[in-house]
């Protein structure tokens, strides 16, 4: 049997209502051959929780659906594990708790051709359910990623979900993603920030949008600015893996700044008891996590143990 030309990947710990929506999206693709695809899920429970769920939807598919369990904890791990089954000459990724509409992966395919890119990145649309009332407009942008209006090139990268890679510009074909980052996440922003320093070529699908569907319990203010923290910190700690100093201590002025600019605004804000609150908080919460980056700062979103 000849290698596919695209090796679908949706990582999973433990979110089978969300897995089953993910998946059954990729079997409604449009403007792509089904012999052309393959689906890959890895699941990342110690238990091969998830194996049942796919097995059954497998039933459905239109092309081959490989179920690979990696009980090792952590999301570069997972997607590792996935990567070393997957036989496509391009990657395209979908979380587990995403929904890709009906011309998704095409859209990232033309994108791709049309800027000769390594790497292809395309929109994300928060969606909260419609019990969820308090911060609702900013759980939603929380969770989106927002774009140019026109496909075009790019001089930075998104993460790893809703993303379409050309395996040959991988430094790793097989295993790409580093291992530091399983219990934080980042690794992908270490990946492509390789790859960028090697001259990568990335590009913005508009049409490329998927939902992203949350579980209830990050829909919260508490989660999503621990969130918030983590992520800022992320280019302290790059300076840092690097053994860049004067990186790391310009990170940190910044996020001082940051911190205390933004800090005081939110306050003002929660006192007045503007709508704006939760967003200012958020980017005060950022410049915190540029400012305190190192061991005891550091918050596990990944790589832990479920609890049985």
């Amino acid at each position: 049997m000849s290698a596919p030309h695209v090796s679908l990947i949706i990582p999973t710990q433990r979110r089978l209502e969300g897995l089953t929506t993910a998946v059954r999206s990729t079997f409604r693709q449009q403007g792509i051959e089904a012999s052309n695809l393959e689906l890959v899920v890895v699941d990342n429970d110690v238990q091969p929780s998830a194996q049942a769920t796919v097995e059954a939807l497998a039933a459905e598919a239109p092309f081959p659906v490989i179920y690979v369990h990696e009980p090792e904890p952590g999301v570069a791990n997972a997607r590792n594990a996935a990567m070393a089954k997957a036989r496509g000459a391009f990657i395209a990724f979908l979380d587990d708790d995403e929904e890709a509409p009906e011309g998704w992966l095409a859209a990232l395919l033309a994108a791709q051709k049309q800027f000769e890119a390594d790497v292809v990145f395309g929109p994300v649309r928060g969606r909260a359910p419609a019990e969820i009332a308090r911060h609702r407009g900013y759980l939603e942008w929380f969770f989106s990623r927002v774009g140019p209006a026109e496909a075009q090139l790019l001089d930075h990268y998104y993460g790893c979900g809703d993303s379409l890679l050309k395996r040959s510009s991988l430094p790793d074909p097989v295993a790409p993603f580093s291992a530091i980052r399983n219990h934080i996440g980042g690794e992908d922003d270490l990946l492509f920030g390789a790859m960028k320093d090697r001259g990568a070529r990335f590009a913005w699908a508009p049409d490329a949008w998927v939902w992203e569907d949350p579980v209830p319990a990050r829909l919260t203010l508490d989660y999503t600015i621990r969130r918030a923290f983590a992520y800022g910190q992320g280019p302290s700690s790059a300076c840092a893996i690097q053994h860049d100093r004067l990186g790391i201590a310009r990170w940190m002025l910044i996020g001082l700044a940051q911190a205390a600019v933004y800090g005081a605004v939110a306050l003002a804000q929660r006192l007045i008891g503007s709508e704006r609150y939760a967003f200012t908080l958020d980017r005060a919460a950022r410049g915190l996590g540029k400012t305190l980056w190192w061991g005891p700062f550091k918050i596990h979103f990944y790589g832990l143990r479920p609890a049985t």
